[in-house]
């Protein structure tokens, strides 16, 4: 069921974009969801952040480098979770490590995204996490792409989860954009 509250505000904010894209998988797309946009935006963040603590109980949280960071960051502060950052790549100086902040062996993690097109990073994200000794069965995301994320996620155990998906977004748009 789309969050009409949070379409709105995303709209308001100017995040959905109308023209050629090209997108991080490298394809390109006739709409693009600037996520610097709605994660710069007050309104935008608490509304995730409200939505996503609905959907999580007692258990530790997980912002995918670098657009998960300040929804799992406002996430965090609205449920009392702590949180963990997965980053895309080790850094080569300090610990070196592929995720910061504290993790215990067997502890039950979420991934938290921004924007899932191909779930690709978000896969890598809950890879590290497992490495490190972490739980990961869910992946949730503000927005599905709806361009394969939910089955690439699948194939690994994870469960994708988005608060509204790109027919959601998209239900009102130009006539020439494709969902």
């Amino acid at each position: 069921m789309a969050n009409d509250e949070l379409i709105a505000a995303l709209r308001d904010a100017d995040a959905v974009k109308y023209g050629e894209f090209e997108l991080s998988h490298g394809g390109t797309s006739n709409y693009y969801v600037d996520k610097y946009v709605f994660e710069t935006n007050p309104r935008c963040l608490e509304l995730v952040a409200a939505a996503f603590a609905e959907r999580v109980t007692d258990t530790k949280l997980a912002g995918v480098a670098l657009g998960g960071v300040p929804l799992v960051a406002v996430t965090s502060v609205e449920t009392g979770l702590p949180y963990v950052i997965a980053r895309k790549q080790q850094k080569e100086y300090g610990t070196g490590n592929l995720v910061e902040g504290e993790l215990a062996e067997g502890e039950e993690v979420v991934v938290v995204e921004d924007i899932a097109t191909t779930g690709q990073s978000a896969i890598d994200a809950a890879e590290a996490l497992r490495e490190a000794g972490a739980v990961v069965n869910r992946v949730l995301v503000v927005v599905d792409r709806e361009e394969g994320a939910r089955e690439n996620l699948a194939e690994h155990d994870l469960e994708l989860e988005s608060l509204v998906t790109a027919s959601d977004l998209l239900a009102d748009a130009p006539e020439d954009v494709d969902a």
